[in-house]
């Protein structure tokens, strides 16, 4: 996506419109508090345990409703990119891989080992001196996955580019697919995949929740809550991004597909 996952968090955006209906509710007609005490009321329910929950399922709602495929089971596994938590020292600095990183590159690993005759293209670069896909790579080599089982993607910075340029290895990825990503994302990684021309079969790695138990602290909101609500919100903006992306991709496609003689 082209903003970060910062930009959706709710709590900035609550604390701003706190403040501006603090300093400004004497002077605001009945429709414009009563909207801004709504909106307020929501910000901070999905800084909750449970309205961060709610965002999850909102989300998570939208994958495919078990780890199923038809026939043929696809033999490439594309597993996708997570980011860094700091600039790497080096290929083999594992330890800067984003946690989310990692659990993709083990749920793939975990999935090469129960298909005979599998490989692995494993997609990320970044901003980054180290492109991601490097590192991963090397840990799945180092979890013993042979090297010539192993493709790297190691230009894209966005899931969009991750499917358009996976599309562009030569030689060509086999358009059915095991697709490989956080559970939250896998809706959104479908989707570009998909208009890439593949037919992705979604493997998630993990479910993505907040622990909640019907106490009172789950109705207060919390660090991990408010983490946890951004991304989900995050997601859901992506997902309409792509889908103007979808469009647009497919446009250009019909008009090229026009002016061939």
């Amino acid at each position: 996506m082209s903003f970060p996952v910062q930009a959706t968090s709710p709590l900035p955006y609550a604390v701003v419109l706190g403040a501006l209906l603090a300093l400004f509710w004497l002077r605001l007609p009945l429709a414009a508090q009563v909207a801004g005490v709504v909106v307020e009321v929501l910000l901070v329910a999905m800084m909750t345990p449970l309205g961060a929950n709610v965002l999850v399922r909102a989300v998570e709602s939208r994958l495919p409703a078990s780890k199923t495929c038809t026939a043929p089971e696809p033999t490439t596994i594309v597993v996708l990119g997570a980011g860094f938590d700091h600039s790497p020292a080096g290929p083999d600095d594992y330890g800067a891989l984003r946690d989310s990183a990692l659990q993709r590159l083990f749920t793939g690993v975990a999935l090469w080992r129960r298909i005979p005759g599998a490989r692995i293209v494993v997609a990320g670069g970044g901003s980054r001196s180290e492109p991601e896909a490097v590192p991963l790579a090397n840990l799945a080599a180092r979890m013993g996955v042979p090297a010539a089982d192993i493709r790297i993607e190691d230009r894209s910075r966005t899931t969009w580019e991750n499917a358009r340029n996976v599309a562009a290895l030569t030689p060509p990825v086999p358009k059915r697919i095991w697709l490989v990503t956080s559970t939250m994302h896998m809706p959104r990684a479908l989707a570009a995949f998909r208009a890439w021309g593949f037919e992705p079969c979604a493997w998630p790695s993990g479910v993505w929740r907040e622990r909640f138990h019907w106490t009172p602290l789950n109705f207060v909101p919390q660090g991990t809550a408010v983490r946890t609500a951004a991304i989900a919100l995050h997601e859901l903006a992506g997902s309409a991004e792509y889908a103007i992306l979808e469009w647009r991709h497919a446009r250009s496609a019909r008009q090229a597909a026009d002016q061939t003689p």
